[in-house]
């Protein structure tokens, strides 16, 4: 099973980590790996930057961030693949959040067929670009 882990910080703990964070998240990613339960993460630039995109009357509206008045934003994300929620909040219990910060887990959603078409729709963009 699939979890996504959130991670919540404030803007300014993602302009200027704390001392040791990197080595922190090194070594949850290594925990992760050796556990073979590691599918990928990444730090997310501040919110800023950010583009909100809806589509209202068949019209693109684009917004850009920040986009709620609120003190944390998620600023990364790890996707472990876990026996189960025990080891997932395992995992998510040592990865470095501020002491103001937290971090969200929550399982990737099955939907059945979607792996399958995506890996046609691959192998089809493959054949066109051989």
């Amino acid at each position: 099973m699939k979890y996504m882990m959130l991670i919540y910080v404030t803007e300014a703990d993602m302009r200027e980590p704390a001392p040791g964070v990197m080595d922190a998240h090194l070594a949850v990613t290594r925990e992760a790996i050796e556990r073979d339960a590691y599918v990928g993460c990444d730090a997310l630039e501040p919110t800023a930057g950010a583009v909100r995109v809806r589509v209202r009357d068949g019209q693109v509206v684009r917004s850009d961030g920040p986009f709620a008045e609120t003190k944390e934003v998620v600023g990364g994300f790890y996707i472990f693949d876990c026996k189960d929620i025990d080891e997932a909040v395992d995992l998510a219990a040592k990865i470095p959040a501020p002491a103001s910060g937290w971090i969200e887990v929550r399982r990737v959603a099955t939907i059945p067929g979607w792996d399958e078409a995506i890996a046609d729709m691959r192998a089809a963009a493959r054949s066109v670009h051989a």
